[in-house]
């Protein structure tokens, strides 16, 4: 249980920097490098203590973090840019690939304004042709994103989490065209 459970870790500042698990939260907050800042509501026991499990925890110490301004860009990230949703038809999670919007084979580059989140049913369709000439439109169009948390994008997340956490995390920012 401790394993699985995801917390985010804030820095002195309240800027979020990581996600870690409940076993190594709880080992912070016990150790004195961290404050529990919103609880999951589970109940933790042992033998001598028992306290609620920490959702979202701040460190008690500041940690420099060096920004590299660039985000990588993979089919993963493709993903959380895209919001684990099909840009053709709206589908969240399921099997997805990612399309080019204009294809490889008419000259498209793999690129983060090329490239989008679609479900295998929206790619088949589409094919190696442009999006209007399949009758299809982007609900969105494909952009390099400036900041995103990564684990904040996940869909494997419960709502209470997501709710904990919205407060720290900055809306997702895709940059002007």
């Amino acid at each position: 249980m401790l394993d699985g459970a995801r917390v985010l870790v804030l820095n002195q500042t309240y800027e979020p920097i990581h996600v870690c698990n409940g076993r190594r939260a709880i080992r912070m907050v016990l150790l004195g490098k961290a404050v529990s800042i919103e609880n999951d509501g589970l109940l933790v026991r042992s033998e001598s203590f028992h306290f609620r499990l920490p959702a979202v925890i701040r460190l008690l110490r500041f940690v420099h973090i060096p920004r590299t301004g660039e985000i990588p860009f993979s089919k993963k990230n493709i993903w959380r840019r895209d919001n684990y949703t099909c840009q053709y038809c709206g589908l969240v999670g399921g099997h997805l690939t990612v399309d080019h919007v204009n294809p490889r084979s008419r000259g498209g580059l793999t690129t983060w304004e090329n490239v989008v989140c679609s479900c295998r049913a929206c790619n088949a369709r589409k094919g190696d042709r442009l999006p209007h000439e399949a009758g299809m439109a982007l609900m969105r169009s494909p952009r390099k994103p400036r900041f995103f948390h990564p684990e904040a994008m996940s869909p494997r997340l419960s709502d209470s989490v997501q709710l904990h956490w919205s407060k720290y995390l900055r809306p997702f920012e895709s940059s002007p065209r």
